[in-house]
């Protein structure tokens, strides 16, 4: 075997295919990552609103390379590249040589120059993050319960989700479903179909990536489930007593934010240009400028199409750019021809809005309703890894289906004195 060392940072979609892919080829690989787990975060948001477990959407790392000798994962934190000398930088000061490297490090939300909203208002990237929004969502309830002050029972039964791009309308429907299917029967002094759910939006649509007639289905399918959306206004202020929207304060005890994201600090770490976000500004062939043995792949990149617009930060995109560029360490190591310059293949969005209601855009065709919930339904499925949590997510799926009955609503774990 070469001692060529491929040194991949970030055990998500991109990070995980791009190592697949390289099976075979004669390499050293080392798979870095600050978590034990590759999480399916499409699923995320279910995990949060009690849907599903999260043993459902995760899986160890170091499960998928078991049977792959060459491949060595670490639990680590990267905190910076030395370019000059090839070395990878983590957090408890080791340096870890690289003859290649790949950047797959993520990203997390951001507050637009407001992150002292975090606490008050978590955003939804991990399983700490979930398990955090779902634990407050349910002690909402059990204070409510509680509670004798009208105006601040009021304030727990009120979750106010800041924007409507697909987690936060995908949370917004959930939570209507839960507040008002799920739980009315096991509450005595609140009838929890009286919570209030409301959506914040900037902008002047929900899901605004969509094709407008889509746009225009999930809002009215947001009404009938009871969701106050709020267009045009942005939020000004959050905090442990509510939000502000525009210069209307509105009292809440739950907020969760799905309003932006931040890139992680690959491009700083090799000081190379970066867009608003954050996202490291990559050569057509996912090399970082200037570094052409660097790669940046997935929602770490800002990588343009054709016609200018960005690709977009979702799943596929980041497995389609692992697979690339393992194509390009192949034909790098085994003396075959370069491929050309990466190319999105975009395979189509998806949304769901509450229990039986999803859009899907296709391009050439477009699907709302009942069908586009199964066929949202069987995609993710279909992405999950092993056949073992396949069944188990439909199997928590098609029970929640028949009993309206959300199947992971355990409070676990005190995160402050505010739950007390």
């Amino acid at each position: 075997m070469q001692d060529h060392h491929v040194v991949v940072v970030g055990g998500g979609f991109g990070g995980v295919q791009l190592v697949n892919d390289l099976k075979g080829l004669p390499v050293r690989v080392t798979m870095i990552d600050r978590r034990n787990h590759h999480l399916f975060q499409p699923l995320l948001y279910q995990v949060a609103t009690t849907l599903l477990a999260t043993s459902e959407i995760a899986w160890p790392i170091r499960n998928f390379f078991r049977d792959r000798p060459e491949v060595t994962t670490l639990l680590a934190e990267v905190v910076g590249v030395d370019s000059v000398a090839h070395q990878v930088l983590l957090k408890n000061g080791q340096k870890i040589h690289y003859d290649t490297l790949v950047l797959a490090t993520g990203a997390t939300h951001a507050y637009f120059g407001h992150d002292e909203w975090e606490p008050v208002a978590p955003g939804l990237k991990t399983l700490e993050d979930a398990t955090t929004i779902r634990r407050r969502l349910l002690l909402a309830f059990e204070q409510a319960e509680l509670e004798t002050d009208a105006a601040i029972r009021e304030a727990l039964l009120t979750f106010v989700i800041v924007g409507a791009g697909p987690t936060g309308v995908e949370l917004a429907g959930i939570i209507s479903e839960l507040a008002r299917t799920t739980l009315p029967k096991e509450f005595r002094n609140i009838d929890t179909r009286k919570a209030k759910i409301i959506l914040v939006e900037a902008g002047p649509r929900v899901l605004p990536a969509f094709a407008q007639e889509l746009s225009d289905y999930a809002y009215k399918e947001l009404e009938l489930l009871g969701v106050d959306v709020r267009f045009g206004r942005p939020v000004t202020s959050c905090a442990a007593e509510g939000v502000t929207i525009g210069d209307t304060f509105v009292p809440c005890r739950t907020i969760v934010w799905a309003a932006g994201v931040e890139a992680s600090p690959a491009a700083k770490w090799l000081g190379i240009p970066a867009d608003r976000a954050g996202r490291a500004i990559v050569d057509k062939d996912l090399r970082a400028p200037g570094k052409q043995d660097i790669f940046i792949i997935g929602d770490t990149a800002a990588v343009m199409r054709d016609d200018g617009s960005p690709v977009p930060g979702i799943a596929p995109a980041a497995k389609q750019q692992g697979s690339y560029v393992a194509k390009v360490i192949k034909a790098k190591l085994t003396g075959r021809p370069v491929p050309g310059p990466f190319r999105y293949r975009h395979q189509g969005s998806l949304a769901t809005i509450g229990k039986s209601a999803a859009i899907i855009d296709f391009g050439w065709i477009k699907l709302r309703g009942w069908l586009a919930w199964w066929v949202w339904g069987l995609a993710h499925i279909y992405f999950l890894i092993g056949v073992r949590w396949r069944i188990a997510v439909a199997w928590s799926w098609l029970w929640i289906y028949l009993s309206r009955q959300h199947s992971a609503r355990l409070i676990t774990q005190k995160e402050s004195s505010r739950e007390e």
